[in-house]
Parts: C-alpha cells; sequence; structure tokens
C-alpha cells in the first residue's frame, strides 16, 4: 500500500510539474518589463505598416507633427534611450530622422533599427541587471536600467495615443482596436 501511494505520488507530481508555467527567462520582473516593451513595440510598428504613405504627411491641426514625424521622432528618441542601455553615446541624435526621413520607406527603416537597437539590451535584462543603476539620458540622474526601459516604453505608449488619434481622425481603426 505505502509503494502504491508513493507511486501514485510521484506520477501525479510530475504530471503537475508538467502543467506548470515555466519561469520567466531571467526572471518575473525583467520579463514584465520586456512584455511591456514588446506590447508599446507591436503597437507602433504596426501603425507605421498601416497607414498608407500619403497619411503620413497627415496632422489634425498645424501645431502638432505629422504622423510621420511621430515615427521618426520615436526612432531617434528610441537610439538616446537604448544607448543609456548598452552604456554607449547614442549613434544618431534624437532629432535626427525627424529631420531627415521623409517616405514611409524611410521613416520605418529607421524606427525597424531603432527598436532592433534596443531589443538587445531589453532581451538579455535579467532582473538583477534589471536593478543595476546606470546613467541615464536627457540629463536625467543615474537610476536602475528598468527605469530607463519604462521610460521608453511609456515614450513609445505617449506617441501610440497620439496616432491612434491621426487614425480616428482619419476614420481609420488603430492597430490595438482591430478585432474589437
Amino acid at each position: 500500500m505505502l509503494v502504491r501511494t508513493f507511486l501514485i505520488l510521484a506520477v501525479l507530481g510530475a504530471a503537475s510539474s508538467a502543467f506548470a508555467q515555466a519561469p520567466a527567462a531571467g526572471g518575473p520582473v525583467s520579463q514584465a518589463v520586456r512584455e511591456a516593451w514588446q506590447s508599446a513595440k507591436k503597437n507602433v510598428t504596426e501603425s507605421a505598416a498601416q497607414m498608407p504613405e500619403d497619411g503620413y504627411a497627415f496632422k489634425p491641426v498645424a501645431t502638432v507633427r505629422t504622423f510621420g514625424q511621430i515615427l521618426a521622432h520615436v526612432a531617434g528618441a528610441n537610439y538616446e534611450f537604448c544607448s543609456g542601455l548598452r552604456g554607449e553615446k547614442s549613434p544618431h541624435a534624437e532629432d535626427e530622422f525627424e529631420k531627415s526621413a521623409t517616405t514611409k520607406a524611410d521613416i520605418i527603416k529607421a524606427l525597424d533599427a531603432s527598436l532592433a537597437y534596443c531589443d538587445e539590451p531589453i532581451t538579455a535584462m535579467t532582473d538583477a541587471t534589471a536593478a543595476e543603476v546606470i546613467d541615464l539620458p536627457f540629463g536625467m540622474p543615474k537610476g536602475a536600467r528598468a527605469k530607463l526601459i519604462l521610460l521608453n516604453t511609456g515614450h513609445l505608449n505617449e506617441h501610440y495615443g497620439n496616432l491612434v488619434t491621426y487614425f480616428r481622425v482619419k476614420g481609420m481603426v488603430p492597430p490595438s482596436s482591430r478585432g474589437q
């Protein structure tokens, strides 16, 4: 009887282990930060793809950036934020693409490259490295690596909110609302 009970417990234990969720790579905090980044990145890249070429020059009022200028700004800012994650000088000025990239293709190329530049240190982050104190850009005091990623994620979300308004003014459904 004791052997049978032990075998049943062993089988149940193995089965429950098989169904248990595997721990996040690098830890639960770094995984949560990565998931927030991926969500913001997805909304921005899908917006860039969805808007037709002629929509890149659209702005609802004269005092704001065009759709394309917002994405170009995001590309430049990504380099500023993520150079801090890498511990290096930014290879591009924050306003470089806003001044130089004017077509949908040029803006998407700059945006995609900036996101790839950010992906490497964000993907490599662990809970331990998320807590490391690093130099922050834009004259900010030193702070945790995770803070810089969250600031950049917030920046993407902020500008995605702008893009949502542009889509709605044009009578289009933004990426995060499709299928709802």
